[in-house]
């Protein structure tokens, strides 16, 4: 959220009730953990969500977009060993954030 200034982004769990609905809608894989984007009736899982989402955002990370030229299978072999390893490479926090009032808004769930 702290990259998404103009919130084009909004977010829900998906465990939570409407994350289950738009995996049964778009035959998402239950098992699959990962994220999902929704564009304009569009689904997009994994390492093409992920680098969709980088090409809205601000600053620098808007570069991570042009991964989207690699083949999904080795964008998506990679997605998974960063998903893996992220708490061991990027450590853990140790506290939650509370959401801001505006940050509220923007979970649907």
């Amino acid at each position: 959220m702290n990259r998404d200034r103009d919130g084009h982004f909004h977010f829900a769990s998906l465990q939570g009730e409407l994350g289950q609905k738009l995996r049964r809608t778009y035959e998402v894989n239950p098992l699959d953990d990962s994220v999902l984007l929704v564009d304009r009736d569009q689904i997009y899982t994994k390492s093409t969500a992920a680098l969709r989402i980088c090409r809205n955002l601000k600053g620098g990370v808007q570069l991570l977009s042009l991964f989207l030229f690699v083949p999904k299978s080795i964008r998506d072999a990679a997605y998974d060993v960063v998903a893996r390893n992220r708490f061991r490479w990027f450590g853990h926090p140790k506290h939650c954030k509370l959401p801001t009032k505006e940050e509220r808004r923007r979970l649907l769930d």
